[in-house]
């Protein structure tokens, strides 16, 4: 609870009365050790993406969002061009670093540069990127400019509360579980609870460092198994 007052011995928060909006998120690469996290473009990324996501053994990654694997790459491709299109969200595309592959699909969503809160989601990885560092490395990269480029104040993950996997990915990257909205959404036909989680401006230093000790390479044996999770190494931090 603020231990600030007002006149009327009520607290209220903390003084934000020099808070201006922040800039909306560019159209610009983040670049990685392992990454690259580029602006979406249909014709470039179409045929890689889809590649990535028809190798998956099964259509269990589709579950829970909100379209279906499309059913042929001319179909994708007109998808991704209304995608690209938005402003909000705003998708961009994870690449490999070396070979410079479409592996996967994130997007900033919800952005508010009045109160500083922005969204990460649409999450879409491919077989390759999954489980991979450079799933973890695009999304610090996200994190950080958000934080450190333009200085928000709270950071999002929202999932089907039923999405055991997004749930268990937003606690190991950092994310504080905030509760569930009960009947929030109806996606697919289906009533959907929604999880929430967030991270704030206070928090990130440590999630910051935490990402920083993680993604060094010196983390990495020989056949690049971590050598500590990245939970263990941002509680270190504290």
């Amino acid at each position: 609870m603020s231990a600030r007052l007002n006149a009327f011995g009520q607290p209220i928060g903390p003084d934000l009365s020099d808070w201006t909006a922040r800039p909306r998120p560019p159209r610009s690469p983040l670049e990685g050790r392992t990454c690259r996290v580029v602006p979406l473009v249909a014709e470039a990324h179409t045929a890689a993406l889809f590649a990535a996501y028809s190798a998956a053994p099964d259509m269990r990654g589709w579950t829970y969002l909100g379209d279906e694997m499309p059913a042929s790459e001319a179909v994708y491709r007109g998808r991704l061009a209304t995608m690209e299109a938005s402003q909000d969200p705003l998708f961009h595309v994870v690449l490999d670093r070396a070979s410079g592959e479409a592996l996967g699909i994130a997007s900033y969503l919800r952005i508010d540069p009045g109160n500083g809160v922005i969204e990460v989601g649409h999450l879409h990885f491919g077989p390759k990127l999954q489980r991979a560092p450079a799933a973890t490395e695009a999304m610090a990269l996200m994190m950080a400019r958000a934080f450190d480029e333009l200085g928000y104040r709270r950071y999002e993950w929202k999932c089907d509360s039923l999405n055991a996997p997004s749930r268990a990915a937003a606690l190991r990257l950092g994310f504080t579980f905030e509760g569930i909205f009960r009947n929030a959404l109806v996606v697919k036909g289906r009533s959907r609870d929604t999880a929430w989680f967030s991270i704030t401006d206070a928090e990130w230093p440590r999630v910051r460092a935490g990402f920083a000790a993680w993604l060094d390479p010196a983390n990495f044996d020989a056949e690049g198994r971590q050598r500590r999770g990245l939970a263990e190494l941002r509680d270190a931090v504290r």
